[in-house]
């Protein structure tokens, strides 16, 4: 993937943003259970960095994959993971099908302030009971009128405390399951939405998550995003883009963890000599690095593809697997050099251990993504 000077001007733009305006705060945050959302997206928006490949009509940059990738990794450097899993929420789940699919009415309401940064959003997809199984959800949205009446809930729901709308996913028929699901925009104060307690996390603590309860909520049936019936469509084509971007996200976590490691196993001295001397360690620095190299190459090579309108589900597939098992193998070994300082809550290593391991279960499973992989090598035996 090539990159040209105005990719490079964004990379800097982000960066600045993250040791500026995230970083300082983040034991702060972290303590709080969650960040101020709305101020920092609010400066994230005037800076374009909520609408990079958003439409120009709706306050958007209009730029492709590739910068909104350049950005995702300058964000995966912020010491916590959590203020980085909102933003991808925002830009990269919750609003891309109302960006593609939905209406000038919908895109004017909703998309313009979320890029804007005025408006916080959320995916609601996953249930108690339907994680990445998403044909099992049971949340329904029956039609009464010009309304829609829903009722269901919510698990797991990133920004679902904070969020101004769900971008939810509701069953409108009793179709089959990959054709009886729309994607329905909720505005969060209606009547009948409700949201439980922060949930209590392995990591991810700067990131408000929690379960999001519908009850008899009536929702004018023009907030449907695109044609009823496509939402389970329209979901699995927003899961590549998601997915890229929690490669692109990862990459820059795995460099942030492997130098500040090697620069701490510079300084500490034992048995008379930095860490770093020690020949083990020094190869298993290059072993990591060399592993970081090709994740980055394999999601950079998706992308790219993704850019010339090629279907790239299972590189797609292939990258998200190989992140998130690479983000607990490179976080584990640099904890590991850090020695009694990697088991402190506030040690780098211990914070993404703790905050990237999620990336192998959000988005889809590490198995879902070897299941999707099976099927696109087309190695299932056949009847």
């Amino acid at each position: 993937m090539h990159f040209t000077t105005e990719h490079e001007a964004l990379r800097r733009t982000a960066r600045q943003f993250v040791e500026s305006e995230i970083n300082p705060y983040i034991l702060e945050w972290e303590q709080a259970g969650q960040f101020p959302i709305h101020d920092v997206f609010k400066k994230m928006g005037s800076l374009g960095l909520l609408g990079i490949c958003k439409p120009e009509e709706n306050g958007g940059l209009g730029l492709d994959l590739s910068y909104n990738l350049v950005v995702a990794e300058e964000f995966g450097r912020s010491i916590a993971g959590g203020v980085a899993m909102a933003m991808g929420v925002q830009t990269d789940m919750a609003t891309p099908a109302l960006a593609r699919f939905g209406s000038k009415e919908l895109r004017d309401m909703f998309l313009t302030p979320a890029i804007a940064g005025d408006y916080v959003g959320a995916i609601a997809v996953s249930e108690a009971h339907a994680g990445s199984d998403v044909a099992a959800i049971k949340t329904a949205a029956r039609k009464d009128g010009d309304e829609y009446i829903i009722n269901g809930s919510k698990m797991w729901i990133t920004n679902g405390g904070q969020a101004d709308f769900f971008c939810l996913l509701a069953n409108t028929s009793d179709d089959k399951p990959h054709r009886n699901k729309s994607l329905i925009v909720v505005p969060s104060h209606l009547k009948g939405v409700s949201t439980s307690k922060p949930l209590h996390k392995l990591g991810m603590h700067s990131t408000n998550t929690a379960q999001v309860f519908f009850d008899d909520v009536r929702v004018p049936q023009r907030y449907l995003i695109g044609n009823e019936g496509a939402g389970f469509a329209m979901q699995m084509m927003q899961f590549q883009e998601e997915r890229l971007w929690v490669c692109a996200n990862a990459l820059g976590s795995l460099d942030l963890c492997l130098e500040q490691t090697i620069q701490y196993t510079r300084e500490r001295t034992t048995f008379g000599q930095p860490v770093i001397n020690n020949q083990y360690v020094h190869f298993r620095f290059a072993e990591l690095a060399t592993e970081i190299e090709a994740l980055r190459a394999l999601t950079y090579h998706a992308a790219e593809l993704h850019g010339t309108g090629k279907d790239v589900t299972m590189l797609a597939s292939m990258a998200k697997l190989k992140a998130g098992r690479l983000l607990r193998e490179v976080t584990d070994s640099c904890l590991q050099y850090w020695g009694g300082n990697g088991f402190m809550w506030d040690n780098v290593a211990s914070q993404l251990f703790r905050d990237t391991r999620v990336a192998s279960i959000a988005g889809g499973t590490d198995e879902i993504m070897l299941g999707i992989i099976t099927k696109t090598m087309d190695m299932l035996s056949k009847p």
